[in-house]
């Protein structure tokens, strides 16, 4: 095999074979014509062969090196491209989460991708409270679990807390828990548990507990109490935005912590990317301004 050409020179040629002019070709270049000069004569020496025609009136392209200036322009037509396709290809994080963190998590994707377009994420919600990176094609994932030790890749999110929730137009008739008798109790899962954990704490006991409608998530438990249809219970730290815009209120002012909590992990053993690292960060800290 015939030793190739030294990628420089060939740009080089490249370069003046396109004005046929050592000197143009050198301010484009930013190299002296000397240099440009001496390139042109080596790649000429080791082809064995002119690739220009040195006349009084200029330089122009011998029928070799017209061959050339149509390959090299192809070439290096080439990289160009592959360093736009290749350099401007976005890193496309797949991140997957629960139904009942999504009112919290939403806003904050829109508000990434507005912030850092360079990183988009794409989100994927479940019923699912976990993930299984061996299975389960994701770069990150916010997951709904015990507050425990928690490995390296988990990164804590927020404690759950639940509290009553309503339309603000209800919040004439609650003044103490046991007002909510009079009210239609909305429940985020099949059963009564986050509603019996919280009476219990606030001391209170309900006849119609079982009685209102259960809904298979949180997200529309919340939707239903926001149209004024009932008294939901929910965790504060995802309300957080319905409360600032007003759609939905608290009645009372315990709060009742359930042992689980909320973490954005990713894949063990796997080096998360910067884009990655940086989603992490930013997030963790929404979640610490959104507690307070």
């Amino acid at each position: 095999m015939k030793r190739l050409p030294p990628l420089p020179a060939l740009h080089t040629f490249w370069v003046t074979a396109q004005c046929c002019n050592f000197t143009r070709a050198a301010e484009q270049l930013h190299i002296t014509q000397g240099a440009v000069s001496r390139q042109i004569a080596g790649l000429e020496r080791q082809l064995g062969y002119a690739l220009f025609l040195r006349q009084a009136r200029g330089l122009s392209l011998t029928e070799e090196g017209g061959e050339w200036a149509l390959r090299a322009q192809q070439v290096f037509g080439l990289i160009n491209e592959a360093v736009e396709q290749i350099g401007g290809r976005r890193e496309v994080l797949q991140l997957k989460a629960p139904t009942c963190v999504i009112r919290w998590l939403l806003p904050r994707v829109l508000q990434w991708q507005k912030e850092r377009p360079d990183v988009p994420v794409e989100l994927t919600t479940t019923v699912a409270f976990t993930v299984d990176f061996r299975r389960e094609r994701f770069d990150a994932a916010v997951i709904y679990a015990p507050i425990a030790e928690q490995a390296a890749e988990a990164r804590h999110l927020f404690d759950e807390q639940l509290t009553p929730v309503c339309a603000p137009a209800l919040l004439a008739g609650l003044h103490t828990p046991a007002d909510l008798q009079q009210q239609v109790l909305l429940h985020p899962t099949r059963d009564e548990r986050d509603w019996a954990l919280w009476l219990k704490a606030a001391g209170t006991h309900l006849s119609h507990l079982n009685q209102g409608p259960h809904f298979e998530t949180l997200d529309l438990a919340m939707t239903v109490a926001s149209q004024g249809n009932g008294v939901a219970i929910g965790d504060r730290a995802l309300i957080g935005e319905d409360l600032k815009a007003g759609r939905l209120a608290m009645p009372f002012e315990l709060r009742v912590p359930t042992g689980m909590g909320y973490y954005l992990v990713y894949p063990p053993g796997k080096v998360p990317s910067a884009g990655l690292l940086a989603l992490m960060d930013w997030l963790v800290s929404q979640a610490q301004q959104s507690q307070h």
